[in-house]
């Protein structure tokens, strides 16, 4: 019978004001995706999947490295979501086929009093069949040292949007103004040549 982990995490960021609203970087999710995790870790594999090679997991005397697709897609109003759409558990085939993950998350900004905020959660559950012998240790321990593992990855998880995020924010706002402004003084060149 498989057993069920799982694990929630919820994040608030203030974002400083820039001259692009961050509603206008949030509907790039491929941007959203290279804050999460390495760029030797992520395939792009469509348009909104992304394939994530997760870092080695412990468990019990185990050690198991979760490959997870994910599609991730922004609404109208910069909201972002990230559903997972597949896993593959490399090297413990017995695992594998006995093993699903179910990752569902949003990223959503809001205004209060005149300030831009980022409000997010993800909820991550794992279903496993626990191989012998593990599967003789009790339920409560399992539970409790799997439900840990995932928080301590969705921890993960924030600890780098929290880090990553509001930078390339601000990395991409200074790259679109400043071809804002190539652009108005290659426009202005022009004006001058046809004077």
């Amino acid at each position: 019978m498989p057993t069920k982990f799982t694990a929630s995490q919820s994040v608030e960021i203030a974002v400083p004001k820039q001259p692009i609203p961050i509603q206008h970087y949030l509907r790039q999710p491929q941007r959203l995706v290279r804050t999460l995790a390495d760029n030797s870790r992520i395939q792009q594999l469509s348009e909104d999947v992304f394939r994530l090679k997760m870092r080695p997991l412990n468990f019990m005397s185990l050690k198991i490295q979760p490959t997870v697709d994910m599609r991730v897609w922004a609404d109208t109003q910069g909201t972002i979501y990230l559903r997972s759409v597949g896993c593959e558990i490399r090297g413990f085939e017995y695992i594998n086929q006995r093993f699903s993950l179910n990752l569902k998350g949003y990223l959503s900004p809001y205004h209060n009093n005149n300030e831009t905020w980022l409000h997010g959660k993800a909820d991550l559950e794992v279903l496993v069949d626990i191989p012998q012998p593990f599967s003789l240790t009790p339920k409560a321990i399992l539970e409790a040292t799997g439900n840990g593992l995932l928080k301590s990855v969705l921890l993960t998880i924030k600890q780098r949007l929290l880090h990553h995020l509001l930078s390339d924010y601000r990395y991409w706002v200074i790259s679109q103004t400043q071809n804002i402004d190539v652009k108005s003084d290659n426009t202005e060149i022009t004006l001058l040549n046809f004077e």
